[in-house]
């Protein structure tokens, strides 16, 4: 195994700033004729020139000034112009946004810059958390420019860099008092960080807890930058409600407290306040409190990145599999996608030694497997999707890519290309070879499948309950697209534009697909394709890990730890 220092020199870091954005309304137009309206918000962010849903608050029943309690999380690139759009929108019963029974209330363009404003630079290595709050407010605008009333649109942004950890909290209530007149309060609790300048941000805010004096409340998780700036001492304002349907929720009481005072009870000791509504404190002698809000549990998460489970000792295997079908061309032709050019490798090949070349530097032994599918292959020339190139079925390895390079030169020869482009069968393979690795309870190893492929699969269905499947095992697959073919079937895979599904309609537990056309970097570095597919495996790493609840070896722990992406790009 690679010491830490092996890893580090492979290439360049690149920096990824993440931005939270907290989003609230004021004097939203009343579309509803009997109640206010129920508000809920949607960010949208531009793609290659076409607007695209990102995420969407939770919706706030009868309310024309909401403060919502969702969070947007970005990465934030000072490269890039990352143009937002927020769309507010009126929402019916349980209708999804988009039909006729929804209400326009308002949007609003911007970049994240302008949201941000941030100006300074960021660098990965500082010992700092570096966290800017950041305040844009603009009026909401109907179609065709036309403003919305008075309505605007205020939207916090928090820069935060070095964030490693959340925090899960869970907290109870005892003895609070009744505001209603037939039956018990509806309680719930709203937490507010107390900001530099004495504003006041919304963190969180729990579900509500109907007829119930002794509330009980699910636990949540927030991260240590959103609730306390990573201050230990800083106020906390905490406010319990009674629930109101028409959005009037009645005042229960307040209390204040700080994380170093919640972290108490991490030492057997009872941590508790008293919820004191300030007005029957004034006017009342006797008047202790209005109930208490008790703090059951708090449970502390170490949030660990890529560089943290490759320098843990975690394994990238790489497994290629190509597409031997008969639509590539003979490979005698000097028109064939298998074309072997003496002096110009082709699109296969400059395909895999880009993406390659960049993972051998993460697998130790730098043996690789190289797979086949969609031929003929001897002795008997039964057609195949799922063999390997060099012939050997006990020791489908290759030393290095070179070596899977020369298995796949001289494999051409001996094979008689055929169909159909199934893939299902190789994805099936790595993902059960990937659950042996799953079921050991380790960081350890982590799987790359390369497919290249020149055309869209025919067994599409199949490929999509494969993938669903692979999603819960230790595995990333990159497809990328060789020669001309239209492969516009091809994007139901990668799931950028939704959640990929079986044909059952199960869900993949976590997107594990990114698929390119090779055409688009045709004259580009191969650093730029390897750049592109490899860009979401680490996320893709440290999600598995994460879900399992899986720690690295031996994790990072003195310094902040910079993101990869993508993982250890070479120089241009």
């Amino acid at each position: 195994m690679k010491n830490g220092s092996d890893y580090i020199s492979l290439g360049p870091v690149t920096c990824v700033t993440k931005v939270e954005l907290r989003v609230s309304c004021k004097a939203l137009l009343d579309r509803d004729t009997l109640n206010k309206s129920d508000p809920c918000v949607l960010l949208m962010v531009q793609t290659n020139g076409q607007w695209m849903e990102l995420d969407r608050t939770e919706v706030i029943k009868s309310n024309l000034h909401p403060v919502f309690a969702k969070v947007f999380s970005l990465d934030y690139y000072f490269e890039e112009v990352q143009k937002l759009r927020f769309e507010v929108y009126d929402i019916h019963g349980t209708h999804s946004i988009g039909t006729r029974d929804d209400d326009f209330l308002g949007g609003v363009e911007c970049t994240l810059g302008q949201v941000g404003d941030y100006s300074r630079y960021t660098t990965c290595n500082g010992y700092d958390n570096i966290v800017a709050q950041k305040r844009m407010v603009k009026p909401l605008l109907l179609k065709y420019g036309k403003y919305a009333g008075k309505s605007t649109i205020t939207v916090h942004a928090e820069e935060i860099s070095g964030n490693n950890g959340y925090v899960e909290l869970s907290f109870r209530a005892k003895k609070l008092d009744d505001k209603d007149l037939f039956s018990k309060s509806d309680p719930f609790l709203e937490i507010y960080r107390i900001n530099d300048d004495e504003t006041e941000q919304l963190v969180h805010r729990t579900e509500v807890i109907k007829n119930n004096l002794n509330p009980v409340w699910e636990p949540f998780k927030v991260s240590l930058i959103s609730l306390c700036s990573c201050d230990e001492d800083r106020k906390l304002k905490c406010l319990v409600w009674d629930y109101d349907s028409r959005g009037k929720h009645d005042f229960i009481g307040e209390f204040y407290a700080t994380f170093r005072e919640m972290q108490a009870i991490s030492s057997g000791n009872k941590v508790s306040w008293d919820c004191v509504n300030p007005k029957y404190k004034q006017k009342k002698r006797n008047y202790k409190n209005s109930g208490v809000v008790i703090l059951t549990d708090i449970k502390l998460h170490k949030v660990y990145s890529f560089l943290d489970y490759i320098m843990g000792g975690c394994q990238i295997h790489f497994t290629v599999a190509i597409d031997f079908t008969a639509s590539n061309g003979d490979p005698r032709n000097s028109c064939s996608l298998h074309y072997i050019n003496p002096y110009q490798p082709n699109e296969y090949l400059k395909a895999l030694i880009a993406v390659g070349e960049i993972c051998q530097d993460y697998d130790s032994d730098k043996r690789f497997s190289a797979l086949g599918f969609g031929a003929r292959i001897p002795p008997n020339y039964e057609v195949s999707h799922d063999f390997a190139i060099n012939f050997n079925p006990e020791d489908d390895e290759c030393e290095e890519i070179q070596g899977v390079v020369e298995a796949y030169q001289n494999c051409l020869p001996k094979i008689q290309l055929y169909g159909p482009t199934n893939v299902s069968p190789i994805i099936n393979r790595i993902a059960k070879l990937a659950a042996g690795d799953g079921n050991i309870k380790d960081a350890s190893r982590y799987h790359i499948l390369l497919i290249l492929t020149d055309g869209v699969v025919t067994d599409m269905a199949d490929t999509r309950e494969a993938i669903v499947r692979a999603s819960y095992q230790p595995l990333s697959i990159i497809i990328v697209g060789v020669g001309n073919a239209d492969f516009t079937d091809m994007q139901i895979l990668d799931g950028d534009d939704g959640v990929l599904r079986s044909p059952k309609g199960e869900p993949v537990l976590r997107d594990i697909v990114q698929f390119v056309p090779f055409r688009d970097f045709k004259t580009a570095s191969p650093a730029a394709l390897a750049k592109c597919v490899l860009a979401e495996v680490p996320k893709q790493v440290v999600e598995y890990y994460s879900h399992k609840a899986i720690s690295p070896f031996c994790p990072i722990t003195d310094l902040p730890t910079p993101i990869l992406s993508p993982v250890a790009t070479p120089t241009e």
